[in-house]
């Protein structure tokens, strides 16, 4: 049990300025504090909350009170003077206790549970917050980068830092992306192209799948100039987006779809199969192509029927089979236009 008082002095949060890559948990959300902040003070005698759970960084000794069925749990623990406290899971409590101790400095007698774990780097700190926070989850961007048992998201991951196509482009912190952002896709958006584009199977040998992955976004971001526009600073990401469709997640998990069935084909057809991606027109105003499929009027859609039918039109344009799901799918997309138009002429 730890008193209120000290909680700010011990578990020290001065993460923000890390990147998501290096920091064993997501950013503090600030609009949070205040209002817990306020649930403590506005209920001093009833307020409640769970442990706070935390990584000890630094020399840990515990000594039990005697060796019988229950006291070898009991005992004291001594943690080194210089040893570091990461916070899994409750920082957003940390910030909101201390601002309430701001407000009813009488409540630093009160105490907190906290769980204690011995640190082991950076990879199980980041497993534990993912693991901690499956029931009430961050972003799906934080969810990728921090879940080291997630075959695609380990694939996922190197690309983002690896790959000549994606370096720098990849938002790892969040599942959506700003108007000034400088990032093109988002890290979850990564992650769906990436199930799309590798079986279960495939996943399961990361080398293997590295080596695909790889071959396979190269080959496709050469066919993309203004990705590249983007990555040497010649063209904002905002502008990208604004005016054209192969920077929206639907595609990247589009063209991941389309990519499995690519690879069905002779390898001697992917290289010219693929250069017919530069002849699409990806503009948003191409409605004749995109409406239906990834836009609807001038917003992008993102929903399962729509990667379908935007995977679709690619695969057409690569003149590669449909399955008999998304023969489906385009007839009823089809048919769904010609009642438009015709309730129109009426």
């Amino acid at each position: 049990m730890c008193p209120l008082r000290l909680l700010p002095r011990l578990f020290l949060f001065d993460e923000e300025e890390l990147m998501p890559e290096v920091r064993a948990q997501r950013s503090l959300n600030k609009a949070r504090v205040p209002e817990i902040a306020r649930y403590i003070t506005d209920n001093p005698n009833s307020y409640t909350f769970s442990a706070i759970t935390a990584s000890v960084d630094g020399g840990v000794q515990f000594e039990a009170l005697g060796a019988g069925p229950t006291n070898f749990r009991m005992g004291t623990l001594t943690v080194s003077m210089e040893a570091k406290f990461i916070v899994n899971d409750g920082q957003h409590r940390r910030a909101a206790i201390e601002a309430a101790l701001q407000r009813a400095p009488e409540l630093g007698d009160e105490t907190i549970a906290v769980v204690f774990f011995i640190d082991r780097g950076l990879e199980r700190c980041q497993q534990m917050f993912a693991d901690l926070n499956c029931a009430v989850r961050p972003s799906a961007s934080v969810r990728v980068l921090y879940d080291h048992r997630s075959d695609s998201g380990n694939v996922a991951r190197h690309l983002s830092m690896q790959s000549p196509i994606f370096r720098d482009l990849i938002e790892t912190g969040k599942s959506s992306l700003s108007a000034r952002s400088r990032k093109l896709f988002t890290l979850s958006a990564l992650n769906f192209a990436t199930v799309e584009l590798l079986s279960e199977e495939e996943l399961q040998d990361f080398t293997s799948a590295i080596k695909k992955s790889m071959e396979f976004w190269t080959a496709v971001g050469e066919q993309m100039p203004a990705w590249s526009l983007v990555r040497e600073g010649r063209m904002t990401s905002g502008e990208v987006r604004r005016d054209f469709i192969h920077s929206h997640a639907i595609v990247l998990q589009a063209l991941g779809r389309v990519g499995r069935s690519l690879y069905e084909y002779p390898p001697e057809e992917h290289a010219w199969r693929l250069r017919r991606l530069r002849t699409i027109d990806w503009s948003r105003k191409n409605a004749a192509m995109w409406e239906g499929r990834a836009t609807t009027g001038w917003s992008v859609q993102n929903s399962a029927k729509n990667v379908v039918l935007t995977s679709n039109q690619i695969k057409q344009v690569l003149d590669l089979e449909l399955t008999a799901e998304e023969s489906a799918a385009e007839n009823a997309m089809l048919e769904a236009r010609k009642a438009q138009r015709r309730g129109k002429r009426t």
